[in-house]
């Protein structure tokens, strides 16, 4: 094997970038490393890893002639590099493309050989767990992490959350309206949480979250619509990793904004409901908590109409989680909600319940002793095996 950089492919999006740090920190131990992302996310990645080379190609663009062309372009230099190790985290087909233009004996993740796509044991197991979101759950920091031979331990991530000092961040909304809070329902949340913290109430977002923020600030007390900051729309990478390293806490439903205040150490209080679970997707490190929807439904397929009338929101607004919120606790949560508290095993971050049941904890951790093994990090066999693995897995090289 070469003994050359490595080169990691990550072509999703802002919180995907952000949650690719334990391979990248891991690889970084052995050799230098270089970065391939969405043309739109150079400058972050950058900022986020200075230490990395970053390349960038439209990997989302329109107009598949000329864009082809120009990847093809930026690419040249790339295939031209001995890499030892490319590690391609996407499964696309842009992914699969730029997969053959290296030694397919290189490639972890997504390769192409011999005109076949093929897909590793680890991707490969990780697609299929995902069918059983709610007894699974690997987050997925640790889903890329694990790809590195020598896995930087879960500890050594992301720096602890703390308190900084600059008050509330609040943002407005995530990529889809399901897993998002609308301003009748964040305007009490944001009342209750205020009482952690004496600072501004600073709002994130897009130049589209405007009206919400605004109707959010209209359903706050006089006193404390006075302490709103409204930076949707307002913010550049730089300004943004500015305003959110300061800030004591930040509410989120699952974003790319949570994954970097939990990337700057600033405590998270996260909402996942809908297709959102934070045993997959929470924010990494300790210190974090997450308002779980716990519903027989849930984690449900958001491209689908909800059929029970977006139960998953109603828990939310109840005392007791306002209560939980405001940091006093103490009351007995409504069914179909609990609250989470973020910390690790050997795998990697799992959320334990704090207040509330987690109906699937016990099933996961079996299958969390599972996959430790697979991975390579202990536990041996459990009983799970049987359940989770096909008789095929135990001939397909890892």
């Amino acid at each position: 094997m070469s003994s050359g950089p490595a080169l990691v492919v990550q072509l999703a999006r802002f919180g995907d970038l952000i949650q690719t740090r334990r391979l990248i920190r891991s690889l970084l131990a052995e050799s230098p490393v270089h970065l391939l992302v969405d043309g739109g996310l150079t400058e972050l990645a950058r900022l986020l890893y200075p230490e990395v080379t970053v390349h960038g190609i439209p990997a989302h663009a329109n107009g598949a002639g000329d864009v082809w062309a120009r990847i093809r372009r930026d690419v040249d230099a790339l295939a031209g590099t001995d890499f030892r190790r490319v590690y391609n985290l996407n499964f696309s087909g842009l992914s699969f493309a730029l997969a053959a233009l290296f030694d397919p004996e290189t490639v972890r993740g997504y390769r192409f050989r011999a005109g076949q796509r093929l897909v590793d044991f680890w991707p490969s197991q990780l697609m299929r767990w995902s069918a059983r979101r709610a007894e699974a759950g690997i987050n997925l920091v640790d889903a890329w992490g694990l790809y590195a031979p020598a896995p930087l331990s879960p500890a050594a991530v992301n720096p602890a959350a703390v308190a900084r000092g600059g008050g509330l961040g609040v943002v407005m909304s995530g990529q889809n309206a399901r897993r998002s809070l609308p301003p009748e329902i964040l305007a009490p949340i944001v009342r209750a949480a205020r009482n952690r913290t004496n600072g501004p109430v600073h709002l994130f977002g897009t130049a589209r979250d405007r009206r919400a923020a605004r109707e959010l600030a209209s359903l706050l007390p006089q006193s404390l619509r006075r302490e709103v900051h409204d930076l949707t729309g307002g913010t550049d990478w730089p300004g943004l990793l500015e305003a959110v390293r300061g800030l004591d806490l930040l509410l989120s439903p699952d974003t790319g904004t949570a994954h970097l205040a939990a990337y700057l150490g600033v405590p998270v209080l996260g909402f996942f409901l809908s297709s959102a679970w934070c045993h997959e997707t929470g924010p990494y490190g300790a210190g974090h908590l997450a308002v779980q929807a716990v519903c027989g439904c849930a984690p449900c397929l958001e491209t689908r109409p909800c059929p029970a009338n977006l139960m998953c929101r109603a828990p939310l607004t109840h005392p007791a989680v306002l209560r939980f919120i405001s940091g006093r606790g103490g009351a007995e949560l409504p069914e179909h909600v609990a609250v989470m508290s973020s910390g690790f095993d050997r795998l990697g971050l799992v959320y334990t319940p704090v207040a509330g049941e987690d109906p699937f904890a016990s099933r996961r951790a079996e299958f969390r002793a599972l996959a430790s093994g697979l991975a390579g990090l202990g536990g041996g066999e459990t009983g799970a095996a049987q359940e989770w693995m096909r008789e095929r897995d135990w001939m397909l090289p890892r």
